[in-house]
Parts: structure tokens; C-alpha cells; sequence
């Protein structure tokens, strides 16, 4: 009578969990990588909400922004927003342009927004 072996050997088991812990472990760094991702634009979008708040200020002034540099800082969203608008003169003596960056304060310090508007020198 013929002896069957049904089954695995040792090997091919040790075989099978090493290439399901490679897919495990891709699924783990795939997941973290998501979550950073999604919190990464979260922030992006509150920073543009802050760049969209400022040009409408700038646009929506009586006066003209004086030429050069001015900043401030808005709380959005629970945290502290610093922007700066860089006013510069244009081609057309109608017409400044203004950029505007928005950063975060603190750990997030770096540059989430910007944003560059055309206003006309008169209203």
C-alpha cells in the first residue's frame, strides 16, 4: 500500500507567509501614505480658503493696495494662517498685481497656497 502525503511541507509554508507579509506590510505603508495624503489636502484647503479671504479683501477695497509687501495672520479652520501680499505694478498702468502665500505657523511652516490677482487701480 502506498503511503500519500497530502499537505505542505515546512518550507512551502515559510514560503506562503513571507510573500503574505510583503503584501501585508505594502498594505499597512499604503494605508499610512493615504492618511498623510488626506490630511495633507485638508490643509491645502483651508490654506486656500485663506488666499481666496485675502484676495477678496484686496479686491473689494475702496483703496488701492500700496505697492510692496503686507501680511497678517487669520485663524481658519483652528489654526493660524500667515499670508503675505507682494503688491507689484503691472504693464498697464490700469492694473497692480498682487500675490499672495499662504503658510502655515509653527511645525507647519511651509508654504501651502498661493494665489495671484489682478486689480484695476481704480473702481
Amino acid at each position: 500500500m502506498p503511503i500519500v502525503r497530502d499537505g505542505f511541507t515546512l518550507l512551502e509554508i515559510m514560503v506562503a507567509l513571507a510573500i503574505f507579509s510583503l503584501a501585508a506590510l505594502a498594505m499597512v505603508r499604503l494605508q499610512g501614505y493615504s492618511v498623510r495624503s488626506t490630511s495633507q489636502l485638508g490643509e491645502s484647503g483651508l490654506a486656500w480658503q485663506v488666499a481666496r479671504n485675502v484676495a477678496v479683501e484686496i479686491l473689494s477695497s475702496p483703496s488701492v493696495p500700496t505697492l510692496g509687501e503686507t501680511g497678517g495672520e487669520e485663524l481658519n479652520g483652528g489654526q493660524n494662517w500667515r499670508w503675505t501680499a507682494t503688491t507689484k505694478r503691472t504693464d498697464d498702468a490700469r492694473l497692480v498685481l498682487v500675490d499672495i502665500q499662504v503658510s502655515g505657523t509653527g511645525i507647519a511652516a511651509a508654504r501651502k497656497a498661493q494665489l495671484t490677482i489682478a486689480r484695476p487701480v481704480e473702481q
